[in-house]
């Protein structure tokens, strides 16, 4: 199959959720036929679901691969598994770790299983400035460019965890 870039989002806010960003993208890079291009720098975020638990780290990852969307779906919840994701009914609660399709290619899929573009790309803001920072000219099949979304979004609140921020919580 040809390579395709595709963009998956990253985000924990359980059991050091810095680390669990940091490893991830480092066992992204590990994937079959799959190439780590560029990644955003980390965001700390309020969470979507309920208040009750912890801010989110953040972060997007630009990749190239071979693998089909579903063959690339399956190995990030593999990786979500070896950082023992635990999937709950509870929508938007705490985990260690959620690794999402957000882009592949400029592909549309929507199945039982997967559904690309994201479907809550146009409205997280956790998504659309990582994405920003990494390719700001960026077209979201279906729902426009990058920059009309983030215009679009209410006030928000995201704090871009800077490289002495890393280094003072190591």
């Amino acid at each position: 199959m040809q390579e395709v870039n595709a963009y998956i989002g990253l985000g924990s806010n359980l059991q050091d959720p810095q680390s669990q960003i940091t490893n991830a993208l480092n066992e992204l890079q590990e994937i079959p036929n799959t190439h780590v291009l560029v990644s955003s720098s980390l965001y700390v975020s309020e969470p979507m679901g309920p208040a009750n638990q912890p801010d989110f780290i953040n972060a997007v990852v630009k990749i190239s691969t071979s693998l089909s969307p579903e063959e690339l779906l399956i190995a990030l919840q593999n990786i979500e598994q070896l950082h023992q994701r635990a999937r709950s009914t509870e929508r938007w609660g705490p985990r260690t770790l959620d690794l999402d399709i957000l882009l592949y290619g400029d592909v549309q899929i929507n199945t039982r299983k997967l559904q690309v573009p994201h479907s809550g790309i146009a409205e997280r803001v956790f998504v659309l400035i990582p994405l920003q920072e990494i390719e700001a000219d960026l077209i979201i099949p279906g729902k426009g460019t990058l920059r009309e979304l983030i215009e679009q979004l209410p006030n928000f609140q995201l704090k871009k965890i800077e490289i002495t921020d890393v280094e003072s919580q190591s």
